[in-house]
């Protein structure tokens, strides 16, 4: 595990993107394509559009990016809450993606069917194959990633690749990915800022280990990469 520091989320918005340029780039000197699981909350959102600007829109190979979501809240796609609007709205619109490698979560199916069609779309790219290139998170002020919330199974579950469940909080469903696939990923990255995460950020990063109340930290992805892009703010209580 590595974690990097910036001073605030611009400085750690642009030495994401350019990080994230300089992956691509090497990846895909190797591979036909780049498999990227995207993220939604306010700090990618700032990293979306900035990726949706020059150098980064002409420098990234788009076309040969393969597009998934990490979780998504049960609202229509035409939502403002969708993650998949928000990435489209601020990135995938304005920049020039192959509209067939773009695969959302459809909320538009009831949450089992959706768990399957994501299941088969996953299971098509991955069997036999590891993980994504890239996976983006983003951390809760209460120690979650994706969807994987305090208390609830979907954290422990070390079978299915997709699941859904009712989130009594949010009064809805969300649909996410487990720990199973993103743990056999060649890198996952943290995208944090802001003070409010400063404590989950110490919790999830130096114990005491409790997945049950700081589900972030069932994320280990062992053998492969593990890398916290934080602000100062966000990284204030580590030790």
């Amino acid at each position: 595990m590595h974690t990097l520091i910036y001073s605030d989320s611009d400085e750690l918005s642009r030495a994401y993107a350019d990080w994230m340029m300089d992956r691509v780039k090497t990846v895909l000197t190797g591979k036909d394509s780049f498999t990227l699981s995207l993220s939604g909350g306010s700090t990618p959102k700032k990293l979306y559009k900035l990726l949706a600007a020059e150098p980064y829109k002409s420098g990234i190979e788009w076309s040969r990016i393969h597009f998934f979501w990490g979780d998504e809240r049960f609202v229509p796609f035409t939502d403002e809450k969708n993650n998949a609007r928000m990435a489209f709205d601020e990135l995938l619109d304005k920049v020039p993606v192959n509209k067939d490698h773009v695969h959302i979560m459809d909320t538009s199916l009831e949450p089992a069917a959706a768990v399957a069609h994501y299941e088969k779309i996953l299971h098509g790219y991955f069997d036999g194959q590891g993980g994504f290139d890239l996976v983006m998170l983003g951390l809760g002020d209460n120690a979650h990633t994706l969807s994987l919330f305090p208390g609830y199974p979907i954290i422990h579950d070390d079978k299915n690749w997709v699941a859904a469940f009712f989130l009594k909080e949010q009064d809805m469903y969300r649909i996410s990915l487990t720990k199973v696939l993103v743990n056999k990923s060649a890198a996952v990255t943290y995208l944090v800022a802001g003070a409010d995460k400063a404590s989950s950020v110490k919790a999830v990063i130096e114990g005491p280990a409790d997945e049950d109340l700081y589900p972030a930290q069932v994320i280990r992805n062992e053998g492969h990469e593990l890398i916290w892009f934080l602000d100062k703010a966000a990284a204030a209580d580590l030790d």
